[in-house]
């Protein structure tokens, strides 16, 4: 996912960034013990989320800890024995989720299902920086 850096708290090592998404406008919070140099106020960056550590609710009010909350789409379902990838379109930005088998099957999760996606600040990490030329 797309977004650009509109916020940098930091006291020591511990840094809370804000990114806007530009697909949808959403802000999304990251906690990192390091920055490098170039995390600055309006860079773009490419956002990076490991497939297990996004989390799938049907009930789009959840009121839970986690800052970071998109309203998704499942596009597509993959079973397995023991786990399902989960296909999530969040305004043309496609993230998978991994969850049991019994988790999608318990959510009784089906394409066109829309859904609240939920990713922890720590969970959530810089993969790209873009720099213009």
């Amino acid at each position: 996912m797309r977004a650009k850096i509109i916020e940098i708290d930091s006291i020591k090592s511990l840094n809370i960034i804000r990114f806007q998404l530009y697909s949808n406008d959403n802000i999304l919070t990251m906690v990192s013990l390091e920055l490098s140099n170039d995390i600055k106020i309006g860079r773009e960056v490419k956002l990076a989320i490991k497939p297990t550590n996004i989390i799938i609710s049907k009930d789009l009010n959840s009121n839970i800890s986690c800052d970071n909350r998109l309203k998704a789409k499942i596009v597509e379902i993959t079973n397995g024995k023991l786990l399902s990838s989960i296909k999530l379109d969040i305004d043309n930005d496609i993230l998978e989720s991994i969850i049991t088998y019994n988790s999608s099957k318990r959510l009784s999760l089906k394409v066109e299902d829309e859904v609240m996606i939920f990713i922890q600040a720590t969970d959530l990490s810089i993969g790209e920086i873009c720099f213009k030329h």
